[in-house]
């Protein structure tokens, strides 16, 4: 059985569907026709459920629970992951809280990170998006404020001479006490729910044996990561790669729970009447 897969090529989604794709483990039958995306245009994707497996973010997911289940492998929580607001120029959280028209740009609408954003700062109006890898090279002509930046750009950020604002993932944490749910792999509904358990079974696998064999997959992860040196590849993997992307877990779902109950709480996505977790 051939199935549409997509996720974005950063070094945490190769990582983990390396042994998958490149058939390591038994996926029994299983075979995938691949699509890299950047985590909005996946998002965009899953808004037109164009594929039976997509990596998203959980802001994202919100919006299409009719169409996708949420796997219970492969997700990507944790503590201190989160992203980072930054400026060129030194802005202090007041400075943005006092003034509403700085321009401050985002890697998507609908991802998690935006998500944050709002919940931190709910007065920002002037956002722009932009592809994460563009936005440091935005601040740093000065075409916007502050930049919102997700992935590999927490370890690079300094070195350019940008300054943190606020890391958003510690300030979820300190407001919440629980990890911050960043994105997730998710099949869709219109599968067999057999199907979609042999999906997790594979996913979770391929995890593990990513885990076990952490450079096996390291021409396949440098490939799709332009020019990051491998120190910044494993610094990357092992922010996001955790506990959780082997199995969400109680904690897991918790966490993913309160992000939901939040962000209905305060508006900012529809009410959902399905069952969001592949159910066990």
């Amino acid at each position: 059985m051939k199935l549409t897969l997509g996720f974005s090529p950063c070094p945490n989604d190769t990582f983990i569907f390396d042994a998958l794709i490149h058939h390591k483990i038994d996926t029994e039958g299983l075979e995938f026709d691949v699509f890299y995306d950047d985590v909005e245009t996946l998002n965009q994707k899953a808004f037109r459920g164009e594929l039976d497996i997509t990596k998203l973010s959980y802001h994202a997911f919100a919006y299409v629970v009719d169409k996708y289940v949420l796997l219970d492998a492969g997700s990507a929580l944790g503590f201190g992951v989160g992203p980072m607001l930054i400026s060129k120029f030194e802005y202090s959280i007041s400075d943005l809280k006092e003034r509403p028209d700085l321009s401050v740009a985002i890697p998507g609408k609908y991802t998690t990170a935006n998500f944050l954003l709002g919940y931190a700062f709910p007065e920002l109006s002037n956002k722009q998006e932009l592809v994460f890898s563009e936005i440091e090279d935005a601040l740093l002509n000065e075409k916007i404020d502050a930049g919102l930046i997700i992935h590999e750009n927490r370890f690079t950020y300094q070195d350019k001479g940008l300054k943190k604002i606020l890391d958003l993932g510690d300030y979820w944490e300190q407001q919440t006490g629980c990890a911050i749910p960043l994105g997730g792999i998710v099949a869709n509904r219109r599968l067999p729910e057999d199907v979609q358990h042999k999906i997790n079974r594979v996913l979770r696998r391929s995890v593990e044996f990513a885990f076990a064999n952490p450079k096996s997959g390291l021409d396949f992860i440098r490939s799709h990561a332009q020019e990051m040196s491998e120190e910044v590849m494993y610094k990357h993997i092992d922010l996001y790669v955790n506990k959780y992307s082997v199995e969400l877990g109680e904690e897991g779902r918790k966490a993913i729970k309160l992000l939901f109950d939040t962000a209905l709480e305060k508006k900012i996505i529809p009410e959902i009447k399905e069952e969001i977790f592949l159910t066990l």
